[in-house]
């Protein structure tokens, strides 16, 4: 994990030197080609969540600098971990004018077999761009006040608490919580972890004591903390988040050494030209500059992470790797993986 975290070390410092040298220029001016059509942006969630507010921040941001001949459109195609909004980029193999999203969770996804592409091989990488954390959420009435009481009483029984994740079994969430929970000591294969259609519904379900704790991205736990209805108890960043969860210990502090990250990148089909993965590739550069990224990054305490395209594709090789040996101990390797 060390390796790991020095090749993360490497490839960031590779982005930011590509930031320096050429962020902030005009949007057609470093490429020699630009869409000449309507530019598709499908997100492989429903409406409202977090990969649904980089779809539409993208599509704001190349409209207000009008970037494109005409209006983004943002279609969302949930469903399959993913794989319905997948299909739509292998149906349109070697065209540039649709984009989608990459996370750890389809990584996880495939490992776990839910998904039959691993999209930085099957897709074209254009860019990663941020960095988002877990949480773990108790309701305010829990009788667990911290990390620590969580781990004690799986360590004496794993099945004696159970987790909520969202949206499936396996997923980057599941896989991130029992990292910190292996690192601390706990049977991770006999945790008893529910899976919910969204952090929505997980979270109703933790309200109403149904559930004893919800990972989640802290995207999704925003609003139930400002109401005062759940507590955290650690968040998975290397280092505390500002915002609403300047106060939530990060799992170092809570005494277990480690940390967790899932990186958000841009995808596009594979088979696009050089010229074409220039355009996006730059255009992805700028905006992770921009004071409208910025602030979504501050509203969702995810951290700005700007990976050009030939060091996002080895990045996500690298996080595949890492993330297999956690699958697999879960005992949800697919036999293929």
């Amino acid at each position: 994990m060390q390796a790991l975290n020095q090749s993360r070390r490497r490839l960031t410092a590779a982005g930011l030197a590509a930031v320096g040298a050429s962020a902030l220029r005009p949007g057609s001016a470093w490429a020699a080609w630009k869409p000449s059509q309507v530019v598709e942006f499908v997100v492989p969630a429903g409406p409202a969540g977090a990969l649904d507010q980089v779809g539409r921040t993208m599509k704001q941001y190349v409209d207000e600098n009008r970037l494109l001949p005409k209006a983004m459109v943002v279609a969302n195609k949930p469903g399959g971990n993913g794989k319905i909004a997948f299909d739509q980029l292998k149906q349109r193999n070697g065209d540039p004018n649709v984009l989608s999203v990459n996370t750890h969770g389809y990584i996880a996804s495939y490992l776990t077999g839910n998904l039959d592409v691993l999209p930085h091989r099957a897709f074209t990488s254009i860019a990663v761009l941020q960095d988002e954390f877990l949480v773990l959420a108790v309701r305010t009435e829990s009788p667990l006040r911290t990390l620590g009481d969580a781990i004690e009483a799986l360590r004496r029984n794993p099945q004696s608490l159970s987790i909520a994740v969202a949206t499936s079994i396996g997923n980057h969430i599941h896989v991130g919580t029992a990292k910190v929970l292996k690192v601390a000591g706990v049977d991770i294969r006999n945790l008893v972890v529910a899976p919910f259609k969204s952090s929505a519904e997980s979270m109703v379900a933790l309200m109403g004591g149904h559930i004893d704790l919800v990972a989640a991205t802290t995207p999704n736990v925003i609003t139930p903390l400002q109401s005062g209805k759940i507590r955290l108890l650690t968040v998975s960043a290397d280092k505390r988040l500002g915002g609403v969860f300047a106060n939530v210990p990060t799992w170092r502090e809570a005494g277990v050494d480690s940390d967790f990250s899932s990186a958000l990148g841009i995808i596009a089909p594979a088979g696009i030209s050089a010229e074409q993965i220039e355009f996006w590739e730059g255009t992805c550069r700028n905006m992770a500059q921009s004071a409208l990224w910025k602030e979504l990054a501050e509203r969702n305490q995810s951290r700005p992470r700007f990976v050009g395209a030939a060091e996002a594709t080895r990045f996500y090789e690298q996080e595949t790797i890492a993330m297999r040996g956690i699958v697999k101990e879960l005992g949800l390797l697919g036999a293929d993986k």
